[in-house]
């Protein structure tokens, strides 16, 4: 194992005490789709004084399970995916800062779901999904343990408000589609408005139309990607996750403050990793 980088590594965070094989076969397959390596990391984190070297038996065991758990993972990444060069690391320090510090040259991060509650997710030191998706510099892919369900003819699901970062996940979309040979389902959810002096139906064309001239520069450059549109009404996030009940993941542009002061995910990617079965990504703007 090595620990060298490059800035175009697939990283994938590996817990030692929890099932990693779902998101790191989604990671594998992803480098060898993209061309990439894949970056394998394991961080122990330190006593509560960091002044000075945590050489207690409980750490030193759990930098050992972490050794452990890269081997392991290290082998079965290389049986799953041969010619994907893979490196592995092993890192002093709290995981979710780790691994978003890595977000600065890393390709993408992809984590396993911990399917904590909602206040466990804020509360527990275990908890990464949340402030890793939170203070990404790049894509954060969530996978979750369960094998997911997808159908014929694969698709992907993107959510498309108009925003800046919802622009940013139409363009990872359809590239991933592009790379996926698979289907493309831009959804703009629309909800049902408190007072609007216009009609429902003067409303859904003006979506629809918003949604036509938002993706029509990307259906040109990727004339093989089958686009749908769609403008269906109802809550963003029970829409969405129904849109990619068997879709290869669903792509969402990550905006709002979360509960982590200086944090941003937005009310729907953070629905969407309780609420989705698929894989999540999660595209920070620019």
């Amino acid at each position: 194992m090595t620990s060298t980088t490059d800035h175009s590594d697939i990283v994938v965070g590996i817990d030692p005490v929890r099932n990693w094989h779902m998101a790191l076969a989604w990671a594998a397959d992803e480098a060898h789709l993209r061309g990439r390596g894949l970056r394998l990391v394991v961080a122990v984190p330190p006593r509560h004084d960091t002044q000075h070297v945590d050489d207690t038996p409980r750490h030193q065991a759990q930098r050992q399970a972490g050794t452990e758990a890269l081997h392991t993972a290290f082998a079965w990444a290389h049986a799953r995916q041969p010619a994907v060069e893979v490196a592995s690391s092993l890192l002093d320090g709290f995981p979710a800062g780790a691994l978003a510090g890595l977000s600065h040259e890393a390709d993408m991060i992809v984590l396993g779901s911990r399917h904590l509650s909602r206040t466990e997710e804020f509360l527990s030191a275990g908890s990464l999904v949340v402030p890793v998706t939170a203070k990404a510099h790049c894509p954060v892919v969530v996978v979750g343990d369960a094998e997911h369900v997808t159908q014929e003819t694969p698709y992907l699901v993107v959510g498309v408000d108009g925003s800046e970062s919802s622009r940013a996940a139409l363009a990872w979309a359809f590239e991933e589609a592009d790379l996926r040979r698979c289907a493309l389902r831009a959804v703009a959810v629309r909800q049902p408005p408190v007072f609007s002096p216009h009609s429902a139906d003067t409303l859904f064309h003006a979506e629809r139309r918003l949604l036509s001239e938002t993706t029509a520069g990307w259906a040109e450059k990727y004339p093989d990607v089958r686009l749908t549109h769609e403008v269906p009404l109802g809550s963003p996030v029970e829409t969405l996750a129904n849109a990619a009940e068997h879709a290869l993941a669903v792509v969402v542009g990550r905006r709002g403050r979360g509960g982590y002061t200086g944090m941003r995910v937005g009310s729907v990617a953070h629905g969407l990793l309780h609420r989705a079965h698929c894989p999540v990504i999660i595209i920070p703007a620019g």
